[in-house]
């Protein structure tokens, strides 16, 4: 129980620490290792989108979002400019030659051609996956003036990696990044730079799209890779804590039934040995039951006028009347101890006697049945027997036996009468 509850604390704990700042630890971990990008993007699990809303109805994109730079809290909208239109790679001391056509964003990029992104307005930076890190490409889009930028993958036929969304990470510092990223397949990164060449919307002279960037999924939606994980290792134990649970309260009602009411116990007539004889109350027991100072007393001053003045008639008709059998128990059955004077002894319904605290507190607390005979004591005494089996006595099952075979009549001998007859009344040959 200790257990289940230290661990309801601390998920409380972590609750109230995700809605003060969602996953802020957690984004500061996987900044910059691939092993913290892993879990932020299980924990994360849900993707972003990337919406083109110049269509109707708009063209949406499944996205995830990079585990470094600045988070998307609130939907980014913007024009998408792939940064092959306006930039080229600068020459180097080498004489390589450099693809024009390549839209990379690897650093150092310089800026060719008359039109370039106006700085005031929001934009969003176009690249590619490949030839250098994912925090280089962001770095450079963040250099030239781009509010976020989208990553997309490389030709599955040329790099032979499956065409699939990945956690983008950084293996350095990356705090200096303060700007969005979001990553999309292939197919979709094809996709939007067909609709972006052939689209008639342009900015500062460049063709473009007007692009919404947004956290679709929360990271507690249902669907969320955390939230299975906790639904998988909470809810065997509450499965279990629930189960343990209603097998008490079953058991508990079950003790209960197996008891005897505490108004019917105290109902049932109690008994007091003064040395010779019995003395029956009726009723509950009070305060000076188990006391027997004053009884003492009444007993040694002798019997009042009253009864000395009809002694007579009781006694006669006592005299003729058989006595009680459990007026003839001598010790009780619970602590096997013999009655001595000033006991106070309880009677039950099956005439069985005991001390009076001793059974009470094994009818009201144990068990509703007689210690010696097993009757239930909240039944009345003709029905609690019914069901048992009682053994008859030898003279009585003699004369039953007799009256049985007198009761048999004997048929006619005929033709079809069996030579053998068992006791049963089946036969034979």
């Amino acid at each position: 129980m200790m257990a289940r509850a230290s661990l309801v604390l601390l998920l409380l704990f972590f609750v109230i620490q995700v809605y003060a700042q969602p996953f802020s630890f957690l984004r500061k971990l996987s900044a910059t290792s691939q092993e913290g990008s892993w879990l932020w993007g299980w924990v994360w699990g849900a993707e972003s989108s990337v919406s083109v809303v110049d269509r109707s109805p708009p063209l949406t994109f499944r996205s995830r979002p990079a585990a470094f730079g600045r988070e998307l809290k609130e939907p980014l909208l913007g024009y998408v400019i792939p940064l092959s239109s306006f930039t080229t790679s600068c020459p180097g001391n080498d004489t390589s030659p450099v693809d024009r056509h390549s839209n990379s964003g690897c650093p150092k990029l310089c800026i060719c051609g008359p039109h370039q992104p106006d700085p005031s307005e929001s934009w969003i930076a176009l690249v590619q996956r490949g030839q250098c890190s994912f925090v280089d490409k962001v770095r450079e889009s963040q250099r030239l003036g781009a509010r976020a930028v989208v990553i997309g993958g490389q030709d599955p036929d040329i790099s032979g990696q499956p065409d699939m969304l990945v956690n983008m990470y950084s293996t350095g510092d990356a705090s200096d990044v303060e700007i969005a990223s979001t990553y999309i397949t292939w197919s979709d990164y094809k996709e939007l730079s067909l609709l972006i060449r052939s689209s008639t919307t342009s900015h500062a002279g460049l063709q473009t799209l007007s692009l919404l960037i947004t956290t679709q999924y929360s990271a507690w939606e249902w669907y969320s890779p955390i939230l299975t994980f906790i639904v998988i290792l909470i809810l065997p134990s509450c499965l279990t804590f629930v189960t343990l649970l209603i097998h008490r309260i079953r058991m508990a009602r079950a003790a209960q039934r197996d008891r005897a009411p505490e108004n019917v116990v105290k109902g049932f007539p109690w008994r007091v040995w003064n040395g010779t004889a019995w003395e029956k109350h009726e009723g509950t027991t009070t305060h000076g039951a188990h006391s027997i100072g004053a009884h003492d007393a009444d007993l040694e001053s002798g019997p009042s006028d009253h009864s000395a003045s009809s002694p007579s008639t009781s006694h006669e008709a006592l005299s003729h009347a058989p006595i009680p059998w459990c007026e003839s128990q001598a010790e009780c059955a619970i602590c096997l101890s013999e009655f001595v004077k000033g006991d106070c002894v309880r009677e039950l319904p099956c005439h069985h006697i005991f001390h009076l605290e001793e059974v009470d507190s094994w009818l009201i607390n144990r068990k509703k049945l007689c210690p010696v005979c097993k009757a239930d004591v909240t039944r009345p005494w003709h029905l609690s027997q019914a069901n048992k089996p009682r053994a008859a006595p030898a003279n009585e099952q003699g004369s039953d036996s007799d009256a049985i075979s007198s009761s048999v009549i004997t048929p006619p001998v005929t033709e079809l009468t069996p030579l053998l007859r068992d006791r049963s009344g089946s036969t034979g040959s």
